[in-house]
C-alpha cells in the first residue's frame, strides 16, 4: 500500500460514469456496504465525490476524505450532498474517534493507502463495522489502471484486514480489479 496518489489535474476522468461503473457499479457498492439510514461512513480516497454521491442518499453522513484539497474544490464546484463532509486528511491518522463510525469504503484506492490505514480503520469502526474495497487487481492484464507492479491482490487485501481483526465475508476477483467486504469483529 501507498504508491502514487491520482493527479488532481487529470479529475475529470474520475466523473467519467460508464468508466468508473464498469470497475464497481453503485448497486454492487451499495450491496457490499450494505448501509442503514442512520450509518456514519467514510469514503477513503474520495476524490471528486463520484462513489460518494451514490452512497450519500443511503445514509445520515458520509465524510469524504482525501489527502489532496484540490479533489475537494472539484467535488465543491459539482456540488456536494449536504448529508457529505469534506475531510482532507491522509489515511494513516483517519480525524475520527474511536468506534466513531459504522463502515468506510474505497473505491480504486487502496493501492494507494498507507500500511496504517487498516489498523485506523479497525480503530474508527464500530464492532461489526463494514468495509469494503474495490481496486485494481494485481493479477490484472495492466489495460486500464495503475501498473500492475502496484496492485495488490484480494488475498494481499484479506489477510491486511484479518491480521487487524476483521472478518473477511466476500471477497472475488475480476478481470482488472478486486471486491473485499470486511467486518470488524465484535469482541
Amino acid at each position: 500500500m501507498g504508491h502514487h496518489t491520482f493527479p488532481a489535474a487529470d479529475a475529470d476522468r474520475l466523473e467519467d460514469a460508464a468508466r468508473r461503473y464498469r470497475s464497481c457499479s453503485a448497486e454492487e457498492l451499495l450491496w457490499a456496504l450494505d448501509p442503514a439510514p442512520d450509518d456514519a461512513v467514510v469514503d477513503v480516497g474520495s476524490g471528486t465525490g463520484f462513489f460518494t454521491d451514490d452512497v450519500a442518499p443511503h445514509v445520515e453522513r458520509v465524510y469524504a476524505l482525501d489527502v489532496q484539497e484540490a479533489m475537494h474544490d472539484r467535488y465543491r464546484e459539482k456540488g456536494v450532498p449536504e448529508n457529505v463532509e469534506l475531510v482532507t486528511s491522509g489515511a494513516d491518522e483517519l480525524p475520527f474517534d474511536h468506534d466513531a463510525l459504522d463502515g468506510a469504503f474505497a473505491t480504486m484506492t487502496y493501492h494507494e493507502l498507507p500500511a496504517e490505514t487498516v489498523g485506523e480503520l479497525a480503530r474508527v469502526l464500530r464492532p461489526g463495522g463494514r468495509v469494503v474495497v474495490v481496486d485494481w487487481t494485481a493479477e490484472g492484464p495492466g489495460e486500464r489502471g495503475p501498473p500492475v507492479a502496484e496492485r495488490y491482490d484480494a488475498d494481499h487485501a484479506a489477510a491486511a484486514f484479518e491480521e487487524t481483526g476483521f472478518a473477511v465475508d466476500f471477497r472475488a476477483t475480476r478481470s482488472e480489479t478486486f471486491l473485499l467486504v470486511a467486518t470488524l469483529d465484535a469482541e
